[in-house]
């Protein structure tokens, strides 16, 4: 009886294939380890941008809120200071501005419209309820096209857009076109009366 001669390349075949096997295992076992590692990292990474997201939030609600009270504290020193520029303009007005008053006038003028301080509000300007208080109606006037500013009484202040103080104004309207008056409507009529008399003799 004869015998199998023995394959050696057989038996490296299998070798490599259990070698194969077991890297795989390897793998497998691995990546299973490094799954929860990696849910971890997200996990934190998440946690970290929402935190990061509301620290922005709240540093951008803070920053606001600092720039609204500055602004509240400017505009009350600011309102406080509008009854003194009314005196310094009707000084103006009555050419009472001299010597070192002016100079102090002028240097209050100044520091104001260095905070955003504006006067407004002259004669001949279109009305308008944002920024000015009308308190009297002076009638009509074929010089304006629109309700305008007939007189400025006491002048307004703003800041940017924000009204401090609005004008006090007398406004004047528009010119309105008269309609006929009934006394030439009758003069109308009377006139057109002989005519049909007229027409009626010559037709006899």
């Amino acid at each position: 009886m004869s015998e199998t001669p023995f394959d050696e390349t057989d038996v490296s075949s299998q070798d490599g294939a259990s070698s194969l096997v077991e890297e795989a295992a390897v793998d497998s076992a691995a990546n299973e380890e490094a799954t929860p590692e990696v849910d971890k990292v997200a996990e934190l990474t998440g946690d970290l941008q929402r935190l990061q997201a509301e620290y922005l939030n709240y540093k951008r609600r803070v920053d606001r809120e600092k720039d609204l009270a500055k602004q509240r504290g400017r505009d009350e020193v600011l309102d406080s200071l509008l009854i003194v520029l009314d005196d310094i303009d009707r000084a103006a007005q009555h050419e009472e501005l001299a010597g070192g008053f002016k100079a102090v006038a002028d240097a209050l003028r100044s520091a104001t419209g260095k905070h955003g301080l504006e006067q407004f509000g002259e004669a001949g300007e279109a009305f308008d309820p944002n920024f000015h208080e009308a308190i009297s109606h002076a009638g009509e006037s074929a010089d304006v096209t629109v309700t305008s500013l007939a007189q400025v009484l006491r002048q307004g202040f703003k800041v940017g857009e924000r009204v401090l103080r609005p004008a006090t104004v007398i406004v004047v309207d528009p010119a309105t076109e008269a309609a006929p008056s009934d006394s030439a409507s009758g003069e109308n009529a009377q006139a057109a009366v002989p005519e049909t008399a007229d027409s009626a003799d010559s037709a006899e």
